[in-house]
Formats: structure tokens, sequence, C-alpha cells
């Protein structure tokens, strides 16, 4: 078996590459070896930035020998096709959310990576932050008694007000169901399994937005998906959820709180790797902090745990049957708003939740050797 740190390539140098790169290249157990981007020149500048010693398009970074995962970073339109590259070179692949933009792509791609004996990993990795596990160790120690149900809301006006070429975020693939809820739904699944059933409304506020910021400033672009999205959902074991995804929304919220049968837990934002954690008991009037232990290292601690699986044989949490789960979720969702009915035909059979990480789980630690 291979030893010593594992070689990494990242695909995609746009802005969610900056907070994958701090943190890969601080980690002993992973080597940044390669960046490559479909703008080369952004590509070269972004590798010298962090010190990353090739840089090119696709085919340079696959042709690097060490390289053991590719981090594919794209847009959601690129994601099956990026990933079917890495695993035809033999590279095990780590992708941001979404999986592919179709379940059917996914399935394609989980099945040829585990022909050739590959590791799929994907985002999102927050669930593995000190915040989300925190929030599992304390439904897992019976802080609530049973679970019951939850209620999740992320609400705002949409990302155009600050990223430079926010477009993507409207075509298929993206939108708040598929960019922002995969938080949402990952970290749901970790607490209670995989879902059984969803039934869901969708709406589409605007036929065109406009960028607010950067070089396209002013510039307009087409919405082609649903921009606020309201979802009932039944878990196998037995609790539901209640979640609300929009880019409609001038009155901007977070919220998700896990209510059981001897109490409530506020669980934070699952788009960040921090607490707080509330719990409050059904006969108290005061929310109490509970501890907050584990990792806040930020994005790259999923392809950093997947890293170490592929040297120790382990299983991963942020895997891409979870990744999967989710996809198939959120089709089921857009097409239970599209039929105006109950949907589990895209949902998978029962799914166990993720073991919660060691609460001494260590990034900064050189384990490979």
């Amino acid at each position: 078996m291979t030893t010593g740190p594992v070689g990494v390539a990242v695909v995609g140098a746009g802005v969610i590459s900056d907070a994958y790169l701090k943190a890969l290249t601080s980690f002993p157990d992973t080597r940044v070896l390669a960046v490559a981007d479909l703008d080369t020149e952004r590509a070269a500048r972004v590798a010298t930035e962090h010190q990353v010693p090739v840089a090119g398009d696709l085919d340079t970074v696959l042709a690097v020998p060490e390289v053991e995962i590719v981090v594919n970073l794209t847009v959601p339109a690129a994601h099956a096709e990026v990933a079917e590259a890495a695993v035809r070179a033999g590279k095990h692949i780590y992708g941001e959310k979404p999986l592919t933009t179709l379940p059917e792509q996914g399935e394609q791609l989980l099945a040829r990576a585990a022909e050739r004996g590959l590791l799929v990993g994907n985002a999102p990795d927050t669930f593995l932050g000190a915040g989300i596990q925190t929030a599992l160790r304390a439904v897992r120690a019976g802080h609530i008694g049973t679970p019951i149900a939850a209620h999740t809301a992320v609400q705002s006006l949409g990302p155009e007000g600050w990223h430079p070429d926010p477009a993507f975020f409207y075509q298929p693939g993206a939108g708040p169901l598929y960019d922002i809820g995969p938080y949402y739904l990952t970290s749901l699944v970790a607490l209670f399994g995989g879902v059984a059933r969803v039934a869901a409304t969708a709406r589409r506020g605007r036929d065109r937005r406009v960028t607010g910021s950067g070089p396209k400033a002013g510039q307009q672009f087409p919405v082609d998906v649903p921009t606020h999205v309201s979802a009932l959902l039944e878990f196998h074991s037995g609790p539901s959820a209640a979640s609300v995804f929009s880019f409609d929304s001038a009155n901007r919220r977070i919220m998700f709180e896990v209510i059981g049968s001897e109490g409530a837990l506020a669980v934070p934002d699952p788009n960040t790797f921090t607490g707080p954690v509330q719990v409050r008991a059904n006969d108290s009037d005061e929310w109490q902090d509970l501890p907050v232990t584990g990792t806040t290292a930020g994005r790259g601690i999923g392809v950093l745990e997947m890293a170490r699986a592929l040297r120790t044989g382990q299983p991963h949490r942020a895997s891409g049957e979870l990744a999967l789960h989710v996809l198939r979720t959120m089709a089921a969702i857009t097409d239970s708003a599209e039929a105006h009915t109950f949907t589990d035909e895209s949902v998978d059979t029962p799914l166990p939740a993720p073991s919660p990480l060691p609460e001494d789980w260590d990034p900064y630690a050189a384990e490979l050797g």
C-alpha cells in the first residue's frame, strides 16, 4: 500500500478554490500538486499564490502521476464531465456540491469509480465541522430525547449582490435548492439517516437578475430554476423536516432546529464549521450552550478524511453515496413541486447516518507518515 501524504489536484480556480487551497496546503497529509482551469492564466495565478508547482488545463493535471485525488471545483454543469475524466485517468474524485446535476449521472459516476476501485467523495464537508458534529453527538447522547422533527430555513436575495459572475447559480444544478440545499439536507441525513419521501412547492420570483458587483456589474442574466422552494421530508427512521430554500427573501434568515420528546436543539448554520449549539429542555425557559468540540479547519476536511481513508482502507463520511442520496432527494423535491404530490420515486432505500467524527480528530496531525 502506498504511504505518505496524498497528492491532490484542484480543478476549477474560481472563488471557492481559495478556501480549499488554503486548507489543503496546510494539512500534513495532503500535497497539492496542480491547479487546472479553463482559463489557464487564472490557474497559473492561483497556483503561484498558493505555491503549487503545476498549472494548466484538465489534461495537464490529470497527467501528473503523483496526483491521486482530483478536487472538482467547477460549476455544477461541468461536475459530471470532469469527474468522469478523472475516473478514466485512474484518479479518485472529490467534488463540490451537487455530485452531478442529475441522479442518473451520479449513479453512473459511482458505478464506474467502483469498477476501477476508486473512491468518490463530495461536498459539503461542513457537517464534519465542530458545530454540526457537536449537534449530532448531542442528539445521539439523548439531550432532547427521541428526535421528532426539524425545521430549517435559509433565505436571502441570492448571491448576485456579492458574486462577480453569479449567472451559474440560476442554471440547472444550482438555484437555492441545489446550491444551498446540500448543506441542510446533508446535515439532516447525518442526524436522521436517509429520506423516505418528500412533498414540495416551488416558485421562480423573477425571470432575470442583475449582477451587482465586479466587472460584470449591471449585466442581466436569465433565471432558469425555481428560486423559492418549500419542502416536507419524511425520514426512514421516523422524524420529519420542514425546510425552506429561498433566493427571493429580503428578510435574511438562517434557522435549523431539532425538536425532540424532551427538548429542542438549536443547530448552527450548516454552511459553517463552528457553533454555537444550544439545547432547551421542555421544562425550561432558557437555552443552554453546549460545549462545541471538533475541527474548524474549513473546506477541505472532507478531502483530507478521504485521503486518510485511501491510505488506511477505512470508510470516509463525506462519501459519494451520501452525496448521491442528497442529490436524489433534491430531484424528488423538484419532481414533487412540479407534480404537486408526495413522491418517493427518486429517494433511496434506507441510508444509515454517518457516525460522528472522533472529538479529537485533528486535520493538522501527520497520520500518514
